[in-house]
């Protein structure tokens, strides 16, 4: 059997030490060309990232290189879905995964993303009204594979802010996501102190959405307040797509 390169464009006939008959499996650099066209951001890091995350668990050859199948490529499609058209979190694609909904097959991979979006209009995944859990600095750690120095960084610099109880620091989910993602960040170079300009944005959309809906916000009708919660949290979705996608119009006119 011909040697097969991580990051080339050739799919493999099958991995080595299989049981199994070979099946047809692609490399990760063949996995991402072929989903480029759907996902034009997506790169071998993030694949790997994925995998990291504990999303995806493509076979090894005895070399140890990645060969995907036909089934990993429609999860990570489902996984690329659910965070581009849902905003949703690792940790709920996570769960959603586990459920059983993202089977083989086109068909289940629009049916899980269907799925979600129908929950997700009841309740949003990271809601502006509940912190959620609170996650001592230990598990978050571990999930996100983070360095305890960068947790100190982004605390430092404003980016996080933490609970002390009992001398253990604890995290809510949308601190615990944030790490995550500086983490991956922070694979690129890109520190705490880089951060600034992602906060300083956050906190210029923040007052804006509010400057839309204070009044609403400040009744002291709990319907009309729960309302202006749920447009609340639909407002920073819309306006978390549109900065995606402002954001990959101007990094086209640089790569071009």
């Amino acid at each position: 059997m011909a040697t097969t390169n991580d990051t080339n464009g050739r799919a493999a006939d099958g991995a080595a030490g299989d049981d199994g008959p070979p099946q047809k499996s692609m490399t990760i650099g063949a996995v991402c060309k072929g989903l480029r066209q759907e996902f034009p951001d997506i790169s071998i890091s993030k694949i790997r990232y994925l995998e990291d995350q504990k999303l995806l668990n493509p076979r090894r050859t005895a070399g140890g290189y990645r060969l995907y199948s036909a089934s990993d490529v429609v999860r990570l499609r489902t996984i690329l879905r659910l965070q581009r058209d849902e905003f949703l979190p690792l940790r709920v694609i996570r769960q959603e995964l586990a459920s059983g909904r993202a089977a083989d097959g086109e068909g289940a991979v629009a049916a899980t993303v269907q799925s979600v979006a129908g929950k997700r209009k009841r309740r949003a995944s990271v809601s502006v009204a509940d912190e959620g859990a609170m996650y001592p600095l230990s598990d978050v750690l571990e999930e996100t594979r983070a360095a305890p120095e960068l947790v100190r960084e982004l605390e430092e610099f404003g980016v996080i802010k933490g609970e002390l109880r009992a001398g253990v620091h604890y995290y809510d989910e949308t601190e615990r996501e944030i790490i995550a993602a500086v983490t991956e960040l922070a694979r690129y170079g890109v520190g705490g102190r880089n951060l600034r300009v992602f906060r300083s944005s956050a906190d210029r959309e923040a007052a804006l959405l509010q400057q839309i809906l204070a009044p609403a916000l400040r009744s002291r009708n709990p319907e009309r307040r729960k309302e202006a919660l749920e447009a609340l949290e639909n407002l920073a979705a819309v306006a978390s797509h549109l900065k995606h996608l402002l954001l990959i119009r101007d990094l086209r006119k640089i790569a071009g």
